[in-house]
């Protein structure tokens, strides 16, 4: 009489578990054919196409040619953030403010 029950038990399971099997396949069934329903989006480009407009006159001159010997043309040419003892000397003033006192560390101490 277990036997029965056990056999009954198994077969309600079996038959519950195919129904969600079922029920799952319609569901994917349903949303591939709304998704083939739907109109195709429109996708949008990061970028503009390449378009065959005439080029605007150049008002920048070209950089200059790079010269062998490792040296890079820039201009106008850098200027260092705090000028020269020399230049000091001559009178030109420091772009950067000295630092503060609380921020000045200790003088190192010679060995």
């Amino acid at each position: 009489m277990a036997a029965d029950q056990t056999e009954r038990t198994l077969r309600k399971d079996m038959l519950i578990a195919a129904g969600l099997v079922v029920a799952g396949f319609v569901i994917v069934g349903l949303s591939l054919s709304a998704i083939n329903a739907a109109p195709p989006e429109q996708v949008a480009q990061a970028t503009q196409p390449l378009q065959g407009a005439p080029a605007a006159p150049q008002t920048n001159p070209p950089p200059a040619e790079s010269k062998p010997g490792g040296e890079r043309p820039t201009t106008p040419a850098p200027e260092p953030a705090r000028p020269d003892a020399e230049a000091q000397k001559a009178g030109a003033a420091p772009v950067l403010p000295p630092a503060p006192a609380e921020k000045t560390a200790p003088p190192i101490k010679q060995k």
